[in-house]
């Protein structure tokens, strides 16, 4: 963790991996951006997987479910419902999360045999070994437009890992729209202030877990639409001239400089069909809500 840390302070602009958000503490937080109003993405989601269920289930067929950065597990239940799988595996990288997810999942669903794996999914070669992965078809599930937290060489890699991991079983990608830059900017910068607390808790977790002296009230959080890169860019920005120490070294921030938390970039269906085919998927299938703000995309490898 302090090796990446590291790495990411010395980029231009400075740049912390996103999966650091992801403590107990900012995967509740983030529980609670997605009940935000401006953040309708993951409602929107929701109502199309339970609108489209039983379609995507037979596209899908039979086998185990494989969710790549499950976190809540609010959106795998209508699949549950409708293919009836041999297996549900969760991967997240916030083990109480995942731990509190499966189990509140399990009891929705007590005929599907449920596994929680705490990994960071974004660096995984393989699954570890299990009886109920044995001689069973995968069906990779990566919803919630995660993918757009990784630049685009980032995501070839990814979805190319996943490929392997799933070895030859299909992949149902979510992925969000471009939006104006009004829409995008409320949704990541809500009027609660929940999306803010979320990029400060990471300055907490620096304190807490590697000795640091960030003071979190004198950075000011920005969500910004970047069009030329079709992303949006979340940063904590310095209110002045500072320096901050982090196990014992120390690093320097400049009036308004920013320490960009995440990246959110959004593909249209040409943008992702280039992307997938990049990393050996073929695109099957596309489900869209009625609005065209985000799509389900059913890949399979290419010959």
């Amino acid at each position: 963790m302090l090796k990446l840390v590291q790495a990411g302070l010395r980029c231009q602009p400075k740049q912390l991996p996103a999966w650091l958000l992801y403590d107990a503490e900012g995967s509740r937080l983030f529980d609670q951006i997605c009940e935000q109003p401006e953040y309708g993405l993951t409602r929107t989601e929701i109502a199309l997987l339970e609108q489209q269920a039983d379609a995507i289930a037979a596209a899908l067929g039979p086998g185990v479910i494989v969710e790549f950065g499950a976190g809540s597990a609010r959106k795998v239940g209508p699949l549950l419902r409708a293919l009836q799988p041999a297996a549900y595996v969760a991967l997240d990288i916030s083990a109480n999360h995942l731990s509190q997810a499966t189990q509140a999942l399990q009891q929705l669903h007590p005929q599907v045999p449920m596994l929680g794996i705490c990994c960071d999914h974004s660096q995984l070669t393989a699954l570890p070994p299990d009886p109920l992965l044995n001689n069973q078809r995968r069906l990779g599930f990566f919803p919630g437009s995660s993918l757009g937290n990784f630049n685009r060489t980032e995501a070839v890699q990814l979805l190319s890992r996943f490929r392997h991991i799933l070895d030859g079983g299909p992949l149902l990608l979510g992925l969000d729209h471009p939006k104006p830059a009004s829409v995008l900017e409320a949704a990541y910068d809500d009027a609660a202030g929940v999306s803010a607390a979320f990029a400060r808790n990471l300055l907490h977790r620096l304190n807490r877990d590697l000795n640091a002296n960030f003071q979190p009230d004198q950075f000011v959080y920005r969500a910004q639409w970047q069009p030329e890169h079709n992303r949006v860019e979340m940063a904590l920005v310095s209110r002045c001239e500072q320096s901050v120490t982090i196990a014992n070294q120390s690093w320097s921030f400049r009036a308004r400089e920013p320490l960009v938390t995440e990246y959110s970039l959004k593909y249209n269906p040409a943008m992702t069909r280039t992307l997938t085919a990049a990393a050996g998927w073929r695109m099957l299938d596309r489900w869209h809500d009625p609005d065209e703000s985000l799509s389900l995309y059913l890949l399979t490898p290419a010959e």
